[in-house]
C-alpha cells in the first residue's frame, strides 16, 4: 500500500468500516508507520476503532429512523393517502402501510437508489416519485422521505406496477450463505435438538397475536428470535427495539410513551412520540425488561391492557396496536419473589415464553457456527478463509462459552484478522479460553446467584479482565450500554476486579 519511496518499508494494519446492516464499504481505518513503531495490537486497535465508528453510525441511523417514523405519524396527508412508504437517506424501507404489497413498496424505494437523498433540500426527483416525495429534514439536512401515494394513482399502480416506476433489475441475492440447518429462521444457525425446539416454538408463536417473553443468557441471540417473531406475523409493520437498561430511569418513561412540549426539563420544544407510537401496527421489542424501574411497571401494564398510551404531560389518549416481545437474561420469577418486578406484569408479558438455549447446551452447533462465521466474516473483511483443524475444533467444543454466540463470533473474527496462516494454531486461541480448558479455576461466585446470573457475572468478569479494566471497551465487547455495565459491576460486586485489572495494566 505504500508506494512512495520514503514509506515503502512501513508496516500497515487496516480494518474496513461498513454501513450498519449492509455490506456497503464506507472507508478503512489504517494504522501505518515505520517498523520501529509497530505494535502487535495494531490490528486489534484498528478493528476496535472501525467497530466504534460503525456503532456511532448505527446509533445515528436508529435516531434518524425514529425521526422518520414520527414524521409519518404526524403528517397531515396520512389520513387521505392510499399508501405510505418511509425510506431513509440510503433509500432503505423503514416502514410501509396501506394497500401496497411489500414487493411493490420495494420497487418504489428501488426507484430512488443511487440518488443523492441528502441533496433533496432544493430539488426533488422528476416524475411521479417527485410528486409523491416528502423529504424529512433534521438539523437542516434531508435524512429520508415519505412517499405518499394518492388514492387517484393507486389503481393504476396496482394494475401495472411497471407503468410509472423505474425499470430496474431485481435485487441481487444476499451474499451471506444461508444457515446450514434446513428450515432455520433468517439469520439463525443451529441444528441441535434443543435449538430446533426453540425455533419451532418461535414459528408457532409467530403466527399468534400474543405477547412473548424471550429468555436466555447474554449473547445467546435473543434479538434474532424477536425479529423472527415479527417477520412471521407483522412483517409489514415496524420493528422498534428499546433497551430498558440503556438510559436513565428519568428518561425511560419519555422514551416509551413520548412527551409533549414542556413536559419536563430538557423536553423537546415540539414534543415527540414514544416507542409505543412508533411501533404502532408492528412490534415493540423491550430488551432487558428486568431493568424497568418498579414505578414505571404499572404504566407499562396499563398500556398493554388498554392498548392506549398517554404522552408525558398530556391527557390525550393515543390508541396503539402493538405486539410486545420482551427479552431478559434474568430469572424474572425470582425478581418477582424479591419484589423487584410486578407479578401481574410478569404474567402479562410472559403469556408465552421462548427459552433460547446457551451455546454450551447446543450439542453440535459450535461446528456449524464456526463454519458460518469463517465463511461470512472472511467475505465481510475481504480476508482469506482459514482452516480450523480438528484439534482446535475440539477445544472450541469443550469451552463453556460464557459469552455464547457473540463470544464465539468475536473469537473467529480475531483469528481471521490476526494471522495470514492457512491453518489456525492452538496457541492463537484467547488466553482465557485456554486457561479455562487447562483447569484454571474461575473466580468464586456468590452462592445465591441463579445459573443465569452466575454465567452473566463470569462473562462480565472475563470481559473486564480481557480489556484490562476499560469499562467502555468491555461494554462494547459485551454488546451492552456503558450504564448497564456499571450497574452490573455494582450488582455483582466487581469493583475490585476493575481496579485490579487497571493496576495490572499500569
Amino acid at each position: 500500500m505504500h508506494f512512495c519511496e520514503g514509506i515503502k518499508s512501513w508496516t500497515c494494519a487496516a480494518a474496513p468500516v461498513y454501513l450498519s446492516g449492509t455490506d456497503q464499504l464506507l472507508g478503512v481505518i489504517d494504522i501505518s508507520g515505520p517498523p520501529a513503531t509497530f505494535q502487535l495490537n495494531n490490528l486489534a486497535l484498528a478493528v476496535a476503532c472501525a467497530r466504534q465508528i460503525e456503532s456511532v453510525l448505527a446509533e445515528r441511523i436508529s435516531r434518524e429512523h425514529n425521526v422518520l417514523l414520527e414524521a409519518c405519524l404526524n403528517h397531515p396527508g396520512r389520513a387521505g393517502a392510499a399508501a405510505m412508504v418511509v425510506i431513509d437517506r440510503n433509500a432503505r424501507i423503514v416502514h410501509s402501510s396501506g394497500c401496497l404489497t411489500p414487493d411493490l413498496a420495494v420497487r418504489l424505494a428501488d426507484g430512488l437508489k443511487g440518488r443523492q437523498i441528502s441533496a433533496w433540500n432544493n430539488r426533488l426527483p422528476d416524475g411521479l416519485l417527485g410528486e409523491w416525495m416528502n423529504p424529512v429534514r433534521l438539523d437542516g439536512s434531508a435524512i429520508g422521505a415519505l412517499l405518499i401515494v394518492p388514492k387517484r394513482s393507486i389503481g393504476r399502480i396496482l394494475q401495472r406496477p411497471e407503468g410509472d416506476l423505474p425499470q430496474l433489475p431485481a435485487p441481487a441475492a444476499p451474499t451471506v450463505a444461508a444457515a446450514p440447518a434446513p428450515e432455520c429462521l433468517p439469520g439463525v444457525v443451529g441444528a441441535s435438538s434443543v435449538f430446533r425446539g426453540a425455533i419451532e416454538r418461535t414459528k408457532l408463536l409467530g403466527r399468534r397475536r400474543v405477547s412473548v417473553l424471550i429468555q436466555g443468557e447474554t449473547g445467546a441471540g435473543k434479538e434474532l428470535f424477536a425479529r423472527a417473531l415479527h417477520e412471521e406475523e407483522r412483517k409489514g409493520g415496524s420493528f422498534v427495539a428499546f433497551n430498558c437498561g440503556a438510559t436513565t430511569k428519568e428518561l425511560i418513561g419519555s422514551e416509551l410513551f413520548g412527551h409533549v412540549r414542556g413536559a419536563f426539563t430538557g423536553a423537546t420544544s415540539e414534543g415527540r412520540a414514544g416507542r409505543f407510537e412508533l411501533a404502532h401496527g408492528g412490534t415493540l421489542c423491550l430488551d432487558e425488561v428486568g431493568e424497568l424501574p418498579l414505578d414505571l411497571q404499572p404504566v407499562l401494564l396499563r398500556a398493554l391492557e388498554e392498548g392506549v398510551v398517554y404522552r408525558l404531560g398530556d391527557t390525550t389518549p393515543r390508541p396503539v396496536d402493538v405486539r410486545l416481545v420482551a427479552m431478559t437474561n434474568r430469572d424474572l420469577l425470582q425478581e418477582v419473589e424479591a419484589g423487584r418486578f410486578r407479578r401481574d406484569l410478569f404474567h402479562r408479558i410472559g403469556v408465552t415464553r421462548i427459552q433460547v438455549p446457551a451455546l454450551r447446551e447446543r450439542d453440535g452447533d459450535v461446528d456449524l457456527l464456526v463454519d458460518h462465521f469463517v465463511r461470512t466474516l472472511s467475505v465481510r473483511h475481504g480476508v482469506a478463509s482459514r482452516e480450523i483443524g480438528p484439534d482446535v475444533r475440539q477445544l472450541l467444543r469443550a469451552y463453556a462459552w460464557p459469552g455464547n454466540v457473540r463470544e464465539l463470533r468475536n473469537v473467529i473474527e480475531s483469528l481471521l484478522l490476526t494471522s495470514d496462516d492457512e491453518v489456525v494454531r492452538r496457541e492463537e486461541l484467547p488466553a482465557e479460553l485456554l486457561a479455562t480448558l487447562d483447569g484454571a479455576k474461575a473466580p468464586a461466585l456468590d452462592a445465591d446467584l441463579t445459573s443465569l446470573e452466575a454465567t452473566e457475572r463470569l462473562t462480565i468478569l472475563q470481559a473486564i479482565q480481557r480489556v484490562h479494566g476499560n469499562l467502555a471497551l468491555a461494554a462494547r465487547v459485551l454488546g451492552i450500554s456503558r450504564s448497564t455495565l456499571y450497574r452490573k459491576v455494582e450488582r455483582y460486586q466487581l469493583d475490585d476486579v476493575v481496579k485490579a485489572s487497571n493496576d495490572g495494566e499500569n
